[in-house]
């Protein structure tokens, strides 16, 4: 993954924010929209679109486009900043290979001990009956 290529993808637009604020909300557009189109991408390679694709489905378009808010700021530009920071880091996350989980060996001496175990209580529940005297 190549850090600047892929910035230089992204498409921003800037919105009005919603909610209070008074007269800067209705004034100042702060909000800032960020859009990659995931299918599109010259950055990433074919398998880690793919990787990508599965990972962050539920986030995706239909069309594979990731989009992203940010009005935490009063500032365009920070509000820029944050959200630019929050795609990487959703990127950087959907990319990571988790490891193959190798299962364990269970040791010869520990199913020795169980088997051992297991005969012992079934000569404690032979020994309760009552005995035969025929």
């Amino acid at each position: 993954m190549e850090r600047e290529k892929i910035i230089s993808e992204l498409n921003f637009k800037a919105v009005r924010s919603s909610g209070a604020g008074g007269q800067n909300v209705n004034k100042v557009s702060s909000k800032v929209v960020l859009t990659f189109d995931l299918k599109n991408s010259q950055a990433l390679t074919e398998e880690e679109k793919l990787l990508l694709e599965t990972k962050l489905s539920s986030r995706l378009t239909t069309d594979l486009v990731l989009i992203l808010n940010c009005d935490e700021d009063r500032s365009q530009l920070k509000n820029k900043e944050i959200v630019i920071k929050r795609f990487l880091e959703i990127i950087k996350n959907g990319l990571i290979v988790p490891k193959e989980r190798k299962p364990t060996k269970i040791p010869k001496s520990i199913i020795r001990k169980r088997i051992k175990d297991k005969k012992s209580v079934s000569e404690v529940k032979k020994n309760r009956k009552k005995p035969n005297l025929d």
